[in-house]
């Protein structure tokens, strides 16, 4: 087992529709203010636009709530990401990394000035509503979206649980919006979970990027090793709607798997933002196969995972295009109860590719579809069923019904069902995991 790498201080995630507005964790970085002139011509008109508004608004405004609203505006035109938190905020930020909050379960971003879904979080009152990644969420109950802001529509969000919430939205195939009714609730998020899908064969999914999901994840793989009676033969990594999470995490994740080399860095403007990340001796699957399944819901520290890997060839890609969310947050607090998050950095895989805005690209691009098996009335004519054909003359034993039902520990057809790509992608493992057999 590795060791769980230290936090750096740093964010890659978007904002959470519940009490988080970003997912973070650990000390806060102190910066100094920069000694960069100022620009005195504008400061003066914004002097006169703050006088306007105290003397001749229509009503009277709090000079308190002015400031912070010029900061807010100030931060929204530089990109998504960057905020304002407020005493409340900054108190949801830090509790963010509990895994435990309140509302809808949502990773959300502004696109056009509606509230784009990245990610619903699993097992949460959003994903079981049926919200996906990607859609446009116009209304708020009867509250149009349309010029407010993210922080705004994130308050509308949250709720005591049991109260609903009304979601208009816009998706994409559809004519026309839909309506989906949301009962809130407390958030539990659990960030790693595991199963076997078939004798050798580990199916591992990370749902969100927390503190502790690199130690989570060793501990779940120890498990599935002692269910399996030795090492595992193969594993899928699901990181599809993973919409992000703290960097050490999608570090040590990486790191877990990958015995040397970089796995990420930053670039920006100041020195702390020059990072670099490398792994550590040890594969936690001793060099077994790994497919990776992505989507358009897998942002952020899901991007940093599946890079590292697939610059490293340590595992196969399959999927859709990942969302593309390539900048680094960085927390600065402003006083003791409030603070900035600034982009301060883009991240770049190890072979030098900038995810921002364009993402990871599948090494097999599949589809999510649902395909069913053929049911059939006759099954076809077969050697074996020919009079008097020839034994097979081998001395093995041959499989009786009673054997190959022992054999079957999972149900390919309810797979196949329920989860195309998951499907495919244990066929692939399987492939990769005879070919490496015969290989050595």
């Amino acid at each position: 087992m590795k060791p769980t790498l230290k936090n750096y201080f740093l964010l890659i995630t978007g904002l959470m529709a519940g009490v988080l507005l970003s997912i973070g964790h650990g000390v806060f970085a102190e910066r100094e203010a920069s000694q960069a002139t100022l620009p005195v011509e504008e400061l003066r008109i914004f002097s006169d636009v703050f006088g306007r508004i105290k003397n001749d608004y229509v009503v009277e405004v709090d000079d308190k709530e002015l400031i912070e609203n010029a900061i807010r505006g100030m931060l929204t035109g530089l990109d998504p990401h960057s905020s304002y938190l407020d005493a409340e905020q900054f108190t949801d930020l830090q509790v963010g990394t509990t895994g435990q909050f309140g509302g809808l379960g949502i990773e959300v971003g502004m696109e056009d000035g509606f509230v784009k879904v990245i990610a619903p979080i699993d097992d949460t009152p959003a994903q079981r509503a049926g919200v996906l990644a990607g859609d446009l969420v116009i209304r708020l109950d009867e509250t149009p979206v349309k010029g407010m802001s993210l922080s705004d529509a994130v308050k509308i969000m949250r709720g005591d649980p049991g109260t609903d919430i009304v979601l208009t939205i816009v998706r994409e195939g559809l004519d026309q919006p839909i309506k989906i009714t949301i009962t809130r609730d407390v958030i539990k998020v659990k960030s790693v979970r595991a199963r076997m899908l078939d004798p050798g064969y580990g199916y591992l999914r990370i749902s969100q990027f927390q503190s502790k999901s690199a130690d989570n994840l060793v501990d779940a793989i120890n498990d599935l090793k002692k269910e399996n009676g030795g090492k595992l033969s193969g594993l899928v990594l699901d990181l599809r709607n993973n919409p992000g999470g703290v960097l050490n995490g999608a570090v040590a994740v990486s790191d877990a798997f990958l015995t040397k080399g970089m796995i990420v860095y930053t670039e920006g403007r100041i020195a702390d933002s020059k990072l670099r990340f490398n792994a550590t001796p040890d594969d936690i699957l001793d060099g077994a196969p790994m497919v990776v399944l992505v989507n358009q819901g897998s942002a952020s520290a899901s991007e940093i995972v599946a890079g590292a890997l697939q610059d490293h060839k340590r595992a196969i890609i399959m999927g859709t295009r990942t969302f593309g969310k390539g900048s680094v947050q960085t927390i600065l607090p402003l006083s003791s109860d409030t603070a900035l998050k600034l982009t301060t950095a883009r991240y770049y895989t190890p072979s030098g590719r900038s995810i921002q805005a364009e993402g990871i690209t599948p090494d097999i691009e599949l589809q999510p579809v649902q395909v069913a098996t053929v049911d059939r009335d006759i099954e076809p004519l077969k050697e074996v069923n020919l009079s008097n054909h020839l034994e097979n003359g081998s001395k093995q034993k041959k499989a009786g019904k009673k054997d190959v039902e022992d054999a079957e520990t999972s149900d390919p057809g309810k797979l196949l069902n329920d989860d195309y790509m998951l499907y495919e992608a244990q066929n692939l493992l399987k492939g990769l995991a005879i070919l490496q057999a015969r290989m050595q």
